[in-house]
């Protein structure tokens, strides 16, 4: 019987591992902007374009940008981000498709569960942005709008990029969510869509800024 539950607890050791390593590479950030996206878009896109310059415009303040260390536009925000006096970050997780750790990285974690990474994502950070993405991109807003929403975290913005891509979202919120008393009107408040990312840096970069 013993021998049965041996694999559960190298488990718990596993995310143990996970959890103070990331804290450990970590300790030193002040504070981060996380940014969320997708993996599918090319260098070819006007998205992975913007991805660069968000990472450009946030890293030359200093900010540090962490993301999901993966291709796409995780890749295009890292690269933008890698030559400016600000960090680098990418947090990898294991996964049988899509995701290889891109090669912009300053710091590169690698996690094998989940829940450690979006930890992660959120431990250090003082900004969230959400580029156009997928399933995962919407997993980490809903997560971030959760955890500010609950007050298990300190409020900071939620900036979404793109108004074209994400007004569906907006209106569905608006016209079912809270019309059915789902969610409360104040809820909106906790994330801006905007359509450019120089909206969303500067939004992220004056907030920092009113911190200091």
């Amino acid at each position: 019987m013993l021998d049965a539950k041996m694999p559960e607890a190298w488990r718990v050791l596993r995310i143990q591992s996970e959890l103070v390593d990331g804290i450990e590479r970590l300790i030193a950030l002040s504070g981060a902007v996380t940014v969320f996206g997708g993996a599918r878009f090319t260098e070819s896109t006007a998205e992975y374009q913007q991805a660069v310059r968000l990472g450009e415009l946030l890293a030359g303040e200093g900010i540090s940008v962490i993301t999901g260390g993966g291709p796409g536009l995780m890749e295009a925000c890292n690269r933008g981000a890698l030559p400016q006096p600000g960090t680098s970050i990418g947090l990898n997780i294991q996964l049988p498709f899509e995701q290889a750790p891109n090669p912009y990285q300053d710091i590169s974690l690698n996690f094998r569960y989940f829940f450690v990474r979006k930890f992660m994502f959120v431990k250090h950070a003082v900004g969230f942005v959400g580029l156009p993405g997928g399933y995962g991109t919407l997993d980490e807003l809903f997560e971030a709008l959760t955890l500010v929403q609950t007050k298990k975290v300190q409020k900071f913005p939620i900036v979404l990029v793109g108004e074209r891509y994400w007004a569906g979202l907006r209106d569905w919120l608006v016209d079912t969510v809270l019309e059915r008393e789902c969610i409360d009107s104040s809820d909106l408040d906790l994330f801006q869509v905007v359509d450019t990312v120089d909206q969303a840096a500067e939004i992220i970069i004056d907030y920092i800024r009113s911190k200091e």
